[in-house]
């Protein structure tokens, strides 16, 4: 009997001596590897950030040691969030910026930014988020309150997608602009020979370029400002979708100093200077940073009518929108895009804009390829275009909240017939079996779990329409975690560094209260993040009262 002991006690310690050591052992949790059999597992083995190997928890801690243990207790793990499309830069800049989402009224957003105005006392009037199809009036407003409030400080106001802006005359002033102005892809609203204030598209750049530069402190604040906030939904990456080449020397410099510690895939702006910039320094890769792509515009936005359509606007008889550039324009950037080995993604949003991008992609690529060149919203698609995303491997990047906020209207700009080849999520997916979800913050809400709600259920934040607005282009719940998780890596060219949690891949998790796999739809409305990691280190950990 003594011997059985003593020869317990020494295996048990040589079991003990050869467990190798690592830096955190996660376990007791319901773990979606998100790989390509969507596998379950329990536990995972974390050392210099990545994850080197998973299984079940017995084997997990009887394989390694760490100083670092987390005790799921039986909670879903994922990889960690993606939002394939958004602006984090526009999103930390809003967050200092009076919010006008939401707003019944023009009244109403008047009342805001003048309640703004009496805690914020100098310079520029900044804001941002209204919509004017949430108002009984969906008319576009016109600038006179403005003018009245602030007859000497200038306002600029920005439509919830960004396509549309109203000024005062404060404003108009420093941008020197004159009624009946006329520009390409744009419009400065004149009525009666006077300027309303209302710029779209292309013209809201008029005003954009006379308000001052923001100093590095606010952008940095902007910028940690955002991060917390993502971390708080359980974002790891974010693709920021349009932004000036320095923008990389300053995130890599807040982001080796450890303040901004959010993986970021930014994308170029189509301008020279960005062309030039990459083509002679070529794409720049860390851990935390990627870029190696250019962000295009065709065309504006369907709420504010700058969506560039085949036939004319159901509720604007003989406009058609406009694209933002030339047709020559399109073509010249892809093929020197393609030339230089970089990533095309382009912002398209009525069924012309996204036929003339996909026939210039089509006459770039050719044929079947890996290029991954994506097209951003792909919001209207005439059906006999579909097929063009599989004949040339054009990737669909949408954002599902789109569609549940623009049921309310959409018909009416569009019609019942247009309507079907709308926010066509399934259809798009299901051409080369993949699609990216984001969300375009702040167009929309930062929370991914609005995103997967959205997409399964085709209903918005209000838990409407109750059988879901064109349900057949709902997708399964597997393809939408996919879709904010390994499908947006392998958009950013990273599928083979995070996007799933296997062996190799960057300890980047999320912890859910509930599983948003099994639970019921009104339940993932409901749904917290508990944990958010990046690297294996803890981001942020829900409390009551976050």
């Amino acid at each position: 009997m003594r011997l059985f002991y003593f020869a317990f006690i020494v295996l048990l310690a040589t079991s003990c001596s050869t467990k190798r050591e690592v830096d955190m052992l996660v376990y007791h949790a319901k773990v979606y590897t998100v790989d390509d059999r969507f596998s379950l597992t329990e536990a995972f083995a974390v050392r210099d950030g990545k994850i080197i190997e998973t299984g079940t928890s017995d084997y997990i801690k009887n394989s390694y040691k760490a100083a670092k243990e987390l005790d799921a207790g039986g909670k879903p793990i994922y990889p960690g969030f993606i939002d394939g499309h958004a602006h984090f830069f526009g999103y930390g800049s809003s967050l200092q910026q009076v919010n006008l989402m939401g707003t019944k009224s023009w009244q109403e957003a008047v009342d805001r930014l003048a309640a703004f105005a009496e805690n914020n006392k100098e310079g520029w009037l900044i804001g941002y988020g209204w919509d004017q199809n949430d108002w009984e009036n969906k008319s576009f407003p016109d600038n006179l309150q403005l003018n009245k409030l602030f007859p000497d400080r200038p306002v600029s106001l920005s439509r919830i997608d960004g396509h549309a802006t109203i000024v005062n005359d404060a404003a108009i002033k420093k941008a020197g602009l004159m009624p009946g102005f006329k520009l390409e892809g744009g419009e400065v609203e004149t009525k009666d020979g006077r300027l309303t204030g209302i710029l779209i598209d292309n013209a809201t750049k008029l005003v954009a370029k006379v308000i001052p530069a923001r100093t590095i402190k606010q952008r940095t604040k902007e910028l940690l400002d955002a991060q917390k906030n993502c971390f708080a939904k359980g974002l790891t990456t974010v693709a920021d979708c349009g932004v000036d080449y320095a923008a990389i020397a300053f995130v890599d410099s807040l982001q080796r100093a450890n303040q901004l510690k959010m993986r970021m895939y930014m994308m170029l702006s189509d301008k020279p200077a960005n062309y030039d910039y990459l083509f002679k320094n070529g794409a720049f890769k860390t851990d935390r940073l990627d870029v190696r792509s250019f962000k295009v515009y065709a065309d504006g936005a369907l709420g504010s009518r700058g969506a560039c359509l085949l036939k004319p606007y159901a509720d604007q008889p003989g406009h058609y929108g406009f694209l933002l550039s030339k047709k020559a324009h399109f073509a010249e950037v892809a093929e020197k895009i393609f030339a230089k080995g970089f990533q095309m993604c382009t912002h398209a949003i009525g069924d012309s804009a996204n036929r003339e991008i996909l026939k210039v992609y089509g006459k770039v690529l050719k044929g079947s390829n890996d290029r991954r060149w994506r097209i951003e919203h792909a919001q209207v698609i005439s059906p006999e275009d579909l097929k063009l995303f599989k004949q040339f491997s054009i990737i669909p990047s949408v954002q599902s909240t789109h569609a549940t906020s623009d049921m309310y209207w959409a018909a009416e700009r569009l019609g019942a017939e247009r309507l079907k080849g709308a926010y066509a999520n399934k259809q798009l997916m299901q051409q080369n079996g993949w699609i990216i979800l984001g969300t375009d913050f702040p167009v929309e809400k930062i929370d991914p779990l609005l995103t997967f709600y959205a997409a399964v259920f085709r209903r918005d934040d209000k838990a409407y329409p109750a059988n879901g607005f064109q349900i057949e282009n709902g997708l399964t719940k597997e393809e939408t975690l996919r879709g904010i998780t390994i499908w947006a890596a392998k958009g950013n060219f990273e599928e083979k560094e995070k996007g799933s949690l296997e062996k190799g891949k960057f300890a980047d998790f999320v912890i859910l209260d509930q599983d948003i796999m099994t639970a019921k739809p009104e339940e993932i409305l409901k749904n917290k993040v508990l944990k958010t990691y990046l690297n294996g280190e803890n981001v942020f950990e829900f409390k009551s009262g976050n």
